[in-house]
C-alpha cells in the first residue's frame, strides 16, 4: 500500500514537472492508481473494519455499557466505511472521462448516506448477535451467498479472467452485507430498490426478535425502546440523505430530469443492404481481419461527433468542412464496439490502456482509436482517450 501511495505521489509530481506533452501521461497514470488504491482500500475496509464493529458494538450491548476507547473504535470504524465508499466513488468519476465529476457536497452527502444506513444495519446486527450467536452465523452466510449469486448474475467485468471475476463478486457480496456498492455500468436505481427493501426488512427482522427475546436483567425497556428507535431512524436518515443526493447532487443531474446525452445514438444505425451483421461471441482469438474498405474510410465520411465518452450536452455539429489535422498514431481495433463478450471487454481495454500510455509518452501526438464498424464502410468511432 505504501509503494503504491508513493508511487501515486511521484506521478503526481512528474504531471507537474514534466514538458507539456507528457503532463497528460503522468496525469492519467496518477488517477488509475489512485482508483486502484481507493478499491483496494474500500475492500480492506470491509473485511477488516465492518466485522470489528458489529463486534464491538454487539460487546457493548451484552455489558449495557461503553468505555470510552472502546466507542472513539467503533466511531472510527464506522466513519471509515462510509469514508471509503464515498471517496471510491469520487476516484473514480475523476479517473475516467465518460463520467461527469462527483462534487465535493455530493461526496459528503454520499458519506451522510452510508454513514447513517450502514450504522443502521451494524446496530441490527449488534442487537440480533447479542442474543442469537448461532443464528446470526447463519443468516451472515445466507445473505451473503445469497448476494454473490445476485451480483454474478449481473454478469460484472471487473477483473481479466472468468474466475478472477467469480473471487471479486464473492468480495463484493461482504460489502453488499452491510451497504449497496453498485459493481455495474448502467441504470441502478431498480437493482437499489430491491436492495433496500430487502435491507429494511431484514433490519426490522432482526430488531423486532432482539426486542422479544433480549436480556431484561441488563438491559432496560426504556434503553431497548431506544435502540429500536436509533435503528430506524438511523436507516430514515441514510434513505433521506440518499435521495438528496440522487435529486440534487449526482454529477449526472436530479434523477427525475430528462437531460440529453448529445451526439451519442439511442439507437444503433440500420445496417446496409446486403452486409451481414458481425456477432463476436468468443474471445478474440482468430477472428478474420478488418478489409481495407472497413479500415480506411474515405475523406469526409467520418462521423464528425464529440468524443463518444463525452456525456455534456453538445449542439449538433455544422456542416463544414474538417479542418486537416496531424495524424497521430492510430490504435486499430479489429473487433465491432461493444460487440464482444463482457469477459474480454476488461481484458482488452486494460492492453489498451497501457498502448495509449506508452503511445503519449513516446509521441507529441494523442493517439487515437479506431473500431470496426459492420455494414459501414466508414471509421465511426474516433476519440482522444485514455480508456
Amino acid at each position: 500500500v505504501w509503494h503504491r501511495y508513493l508511487r501515486t505521489l511521484y506521478l503526481g509530481l512528474q504531471s507537474r514537472w514534466q514538458a507539456e506533452h507528457r503532463r497528460r501521461h503522468f496525469y492519467w497514470r496518477m488517477m488509475f492508481e489512485s482508483a486502484d488504491i481507493s478499491m483496494l482500500r474500500l475492500l480492506e475496509a470491509f473485511l477488516k473494519s465492518a466485522p470489528q464493529l458489529v463486534l464491538q458494538l454487539s460487546i457493548m450491548v451484552q455489558q449495557n455499557s461503553i468505555e470510552p476507547l472502546q466507542g472513539l473504535s467503533a466511531s472510527a470504524s464506522l466513519v471509515s466505511l462510509a469514508w471509503m465508499i464515498a471517496s471510491y466513488q469520487k476516484v473514480l468519476r475523476d479517473s475516467r472521462e465518460d463520467k461527469m465529476p462527483m462534487s465535493y457536497k455530493g461526496a459528503v452527502v454520499q458519506i451522510l448516506w452510508h454513514l447513517f444506513t450502514i450504522a443502521a444495519r451494524a446496530i441490527a446486527f449488534a442487537l440480533f448477535a447479542s442474543v442469537f450467536q448461532l443464528y446470526f452465523g447463519i443468516f451472515i452466510v445466507t445473505h451473503w451467498c445469497i448476494m454473490t449469486f445476485w451480483i454474478i448474475q449481473g454478469e460484472t467485468d471487473f477483473c481479466m479472467s472468468k474466475w478472477e471475476e467469480i473471487i471479486y463478486n464473492m468480495v463484493v457480496g461482504i460489502i453488499y452485507i452491510f451497504c449497496w456498492f453498485n459493481v455495474k455500468e448502467g441504470r441502478s436505481r431498480y437493482r437499489m430498490c430491491i436492495y433496500y427493501i430487502i435491507t429494511l426488512s431484514e433490519n426490522a427482522a432482526l430488531t423486532i426478535l432482539w426486542f422479544l427475546y433480549y436480556d431484561r436483567k441488563t438491559t432496560s425497556d426504556f434503553n431497548a425502546l431506544i435502540l429500536v428507535c436509533v435503528v430506524s431512524s438511523s436507516f430514515a436518515l441514510g434513505i433521506f440523505f440518499m435521495f438528496i443526493y440522487y435529486c440534487l447532487l449526482h454529477p449526472n443531474g436530479p434523477i427525475f430530469s430528462h437531460r440529453s446525452v448529445g451526439c451519442i445514438f439511442r439507437q444503433e444505425p440500420p445496417p446496409v443492404p446486403g452486409s451481414p451483421v458481425e456477432a463476436v461471441t468468443s474471445p478474440p482469438r482468430s477472428l478474420p481481419r478488418t478489409t481495407g474498405g472497413e479500415r480506411d474510410g474515405a475523406p469526409g465520411e467520418r462521423d464528425s461527433c464529440v468524443p463518444v465518452f463525452q456525456v455534456r450536452p453538445c449542439a449538433p455539429p455544422a456542416p463544414a468542412a474538417r479542418a486537416p489535422r496531424t495524424e497521430g498514431p492510430v490504435i486499430r481495433i479489429d473487433l465491432p464496439r461493444k460487440k464482444y463478450p463482457a469477459w474480454d471487454a476488461h481484458f482488452i481495454d486494460r492492453r489498451l490502456r497501457k498502448t495509449i500510455l506508452a503511445l503519449e509518452y513516446a509521441s507529441p501526438t494523442t493517439p487515437r482509436l479506431q473500431y470496426r464498424t459492420p455494414g459501414a464502410p466508414q471509421e465511426v468511432l474516433e476519440y482522444e482517450t485514455t480508456v
